[in-house]
């Protein structure tokens, strides 16, 4: 895929994000691995008014191009990027039951076997630094090391896979789970939870599980 075909890729996905209602206006990024380093939506830009050549490239060291502003959250897609070569697009939002959970400054359990998309058994939420900030940047690395998903207490959410189709349909399911976790924590205080044996079950069988996408 060149770079064109990339960052058109990426505006679709921005699109339907706000579509499934997972964002609101420009609140959310979205960025792709490319060569040494990444694309990544601009700063400020409504996604309907983005065009392909609007799209920012970012080097592994952090420098991009001229005369573009990339997302003001540029520094933890990098980490991102820098922490699971394997993966190779992340999504960003602020989607309202899953930054309600992240209010709360609390994990998703192993409510539904679902949780194991985000490859273990349970969404962290991590906790709260500055948007746009280095420490941020840092503690997302660390978090998305341990979970495809992960939440920033007071901010939103992150969702990571190999490819932009299956970074927003992990971003879906987690606001999902976020939203079965709200409902039931407001019937009763403690949340009920797969065994973490039956957890491994599932996991495993995960290996082979989700949407099936090129």
């Amino acid at each position: 895929m060149n770079r064109e075909q990339l960052a058109q890729e990426i505006i679709d996905t921005c699109l339907e994000m706000n579509a499934l209602g997972l964002n609101q206006g420009t609140s959310g990024n979205v960025s792709a691995r490319y060569k040494e380093g990444m694309l990544i939506t601009p700063s400020g830009i409504p996604y309907r008014k983005l065009t392909p050549d609007m799209i920012v490239y970012v080097d592994s060291e952090g420098n991009y191009e001229a005369g573009k502003v990339p997302s003001s959250e540029w520094h933890f897609h990098l980490s991102c990027f820098a922490a699971r070569p394997e993966l190779n697009a992340v999504v960003h939002n602020h989607a309202v039951h899953s930054t309600a959970v992240s209010i709360l400054n609390r994990n998703i359990p192993a409510l539904h076997y679902m949780v194991a998309v985000t490859g273990t058994d349970h969404v962290p939420c991590l906790p709260y630094s500055t948007f746009g900030s280095q420490p941020l940047a840092d503690s997302v690395a660390n978090g998305i090391r341990e979970s495809k998903a992960i939440l920033m207490q007071h901010h939103g959410m992150i969702a990571m896979e190999v490819n932009l189709e299956k970074a927003l349909w992990l971003a879906n399911e987690v606001e999902v789970l976020a939203n079965l976790y709200l409902k039931i924590a407001a019937v009763q205080s403690e949340i009920p939870t797969l065994s973490a044996h039956e957890m491994l079950v599932v996991l495993e069988k995960f290996k082979s599980y989700g949407l099936k996408s090129e």
